[in-house]
């Protein structure tokens, strides 16, 4: 479904990453430790164009996982699934295993 929406400039469509509430044994896990703004990359746009016309990628690719600001974006829902729209900019890194 997100492969129908095609981000323009310089914004990536995310799709947020929701956490475990509980461990593999069972275990509840507080919901302070569970919150944890990342997503994963599911489309980017072309890339923004500076004051000379030339154009500047944008930072991330599909697939990768990145860092999100607690607040901002723009909800974005396709179907029954939940996508958020995030300028370049405002993906604060890139987590990596």
């Amino acid at each position: 479904m997100a492969k129908r929406l095609i981000p323009s400039l310089n914004r990536i469509v995310v799709e947020k990453i929701i956490p475990p509430s509980k461990t593999n044994a069972g275990i509840l896990l507080p919901e302070k430790t569970t919150k944890l703004n990342s997503g994963k990359v599911v489309a980017v746009g072309p890339g923004g164009r500076d004051r000379d016309g030339k154009l500047i990628p944008v930072s991330v690719k599909e697939g990768d996982t990145v860092l999100l600001p607690e607040y901002g974006g723009t909800e974005v829902k396709l179907g029954d699934k939940e996508y958020h729209l995030y300028r370049d900019d405002d993906v604060l890194g890139t987590l990596h295993e």
